[in-house]
């Protein structure tokens, strides 16, 4: 698993991302022992994006303005 440490990640790389971690889950290749672990990766990737669409979405409102 990745470091999100102060590391910027692109959205496109933390949806790939979040891909790859249900193509495990959904696979059953994810072990339980990893399981908590890559859920939180998940949902933080996915606050991640959340946040980028949201920023987005206001810099568009901004421009439009």
């Amino acid at each position: 698993m990745k470091n999100m440490a102060k590391k910027e990640i692109a959205y496109a790389e933390a949806m790939a991302e979040i891909e790859r971690i249900l193509t495990r889950f959904r696979s059953e290749e994810m072990d339980v022992d990893s399981l908590a672990a890559e859920v939180k990766r998940a949902t933080e990737l996915i606050g991640l994006c959340k946040e980028r669409l949201r920023k987005a979405e206001s810099d568009v409102k901004k421009i439009l303005e």
